[in-house]
């Protein structure tokens, strides 16, 4: 990332953002709660990408590099925490389940946050609360190191239906399956099915925030048939593709 902006304080605000929308890379000194209640958003740093629909929040801990994008017409809620105030006890950047309550404080804290009377601050304080018990959700997509794993990134990024076994990807770029799956398990910390299905469910989010229809998104990101991709965002998301709220 270049021409990294620096802006010590994280904004408490809400914004709209078109479909493809970007913030461009930028730290701040506090910490940083991101939420779209609509569309998706994802954020990117050097460790990786993370992708939120309306059920989950980004957790950005101060000093991170990173960048927004829209997916879908966005609804931006951002709520700036300074350092100290680390109601996760997270160093590193995560995806929240967000409940329904958390939700609404959410949206009502970053409505009017010039408000600083004290229904708002026990609001907020509320909200707090709230963080504290959000369960952290498994929506971290790393970003490889080792140049063999870029590549393969590389491959699946640009096509995420390709079905191809680990065996004929390697043939492609010049490498072993296992030493591949070496690399996988040393960088990553996943085997290449686990690594793909993220891979999948990331592109899939993506596309159910542009409209596109659930059995097309299944197919597009390689899934045998809708009811298998409806199973795996079931289990991963808690909810069906088809039922992602809205405000």
């Amino acid at each position: 990332m270049q021409k990294v902006r620096h802006t010590p304080v994280a904004p408490t605000r809400t914004q709209r953002l078109a479909s493809g929308g970007e913030i461009d890379a930028h730290r701040h000194d506090d910490h940083q709660i991101v939420y779209a209640g609509r569309g998706t958003i994802s954020v990117t740093t050097d460790a990786g990408s993370w992708v939120a629909p309306a059920t989950r929040a980004l957790w950005i801990p101060a000093g991170t590099v990173h960048r927004h994008q829209a997916h879908g017409e966005l609804d931006l809620h951002l709520v700036g925490l300074p350092a100290p105030v680390n109601p996760l006890g997270l160093d590193k950047p995560a995806v929240l389940s967000v409940s329904p309550l958390l939700r609404e404080l959410i949206i009502a804290c970053t409505r009017t946050p010039e408000d600083d009377s004290p229904p708002h601050r026990r609001l907020r304080a509320v909200m707090l609360d709230q963080l504290k018990t959000a369960p952290e959700q498994p929506l971290h997509l790393p970003a490889p190191t080792s140049p063999l794993l870029r590549k393969l990134h590389d491959i699946l990024r640009a096509d995420p239906a390709d079905n191809r076994s680990l065996d004929e990807l390697g043939r492609q770029i010049g490498a072993g399956a296992r030493t591949l799956s070496r690399h996988l398990r040393d960088d990553l910390g996943l085997t290449y099915p686990q690594w793909r299905t993220q891979v999948r469910l990331h592109h899939a989010l993506v596309l159910l925030a542009g409209g596109t229809p659930v059995t097309a998104v299944a197919h597009r990101c390689g899934w045998s048939s809708a009811s298998t991709f409806i199973s795996v965002f079931r289990r991963t998301f808690g909810h069906t593709p088809g039922s992602v709220p809205t405000p």
